[in-house]
């Protein structure tokens, strides 16, 4: 009898990257589903874990401690199995977790303009400490200036923008086959 782990997929660990609303999250869920993995996103998992929101975090911690706090987390999880792990957008910035995530699994980094992602953000107010203050969408276009070099050195990288989640996830899970291909 086969045993449902054994079904043919791509890859058992995967982590996606991106700056803050390119979907990383809605995206992580529904890939996790396609492929039949378990799926954490990992403010998500940060709260959980320290029983503060993000926003309390960077308010009462700091940023540097933030930071740190992601670095740990992600190498705990990058241990594991059967995983989809949506990171947060600056996790991908630190060099350690970056060359681990690199060297466990594919990483897909997950794209949308400085303007969809200022639209998609500001349904949350309050919730990205990084936009607060003045002239958000100029914050976020440097922002991304600074962290594209990085998130280009994932090995998929997939346009969210105008597109449903659905076709998204069929585009990753195609991609996470030819890197499963080359990788053989």
């Amino acid at each position: 009898m086969r045993r449902v782990l054994d079904i043919p997929r791509p890859a058992t660990f995967v982590s996606l990257t991106g700056f803050m609303g390119v979907g990383k999250s809605r995206i992580g869920r529904e890939l996790a589903q396609a492929l039949m993995l378990h799926f954490i996103d990992l403010d998500r998992y940060i709260e959980r874990r320290t029983g503060l929101s993000i926003p309390e975090i960077f308010r009462h911690l700091g940023e540097r401690a933030f930071r740190q706090m992601e670095k740990e987390m992600v190498a705990e999880l990058a241990n594991k199995d059967f995983l989809v792990l949506a990171l947060g957008g600056g996790s991908f910035m630190d060099p350690e977790t970056r060359s681990r995530l690199l060297a466990r699994g594919p990483v897909v980094a997950l794209w949308a303009s400085p303007e969809t992602i200022l639209e998609r953000v500001a349904r949350k107010p309050g919730q990205r400490p990084l936009l607060e203050g003045e002239e958000p969408l100029e914050r976020i276009r440097r922002l991304l200036k600074e962290r594209e070099p990085l998130y280009r050195e994932a090995p998929i990288h997939v346009l969210t923008e105008g597109r449903r989640p659905k076709e998204v996830v069929e585009e990753i899970v195609q991609e996470l086959w030819k890197y499963a291909r080359r990788r053989a």
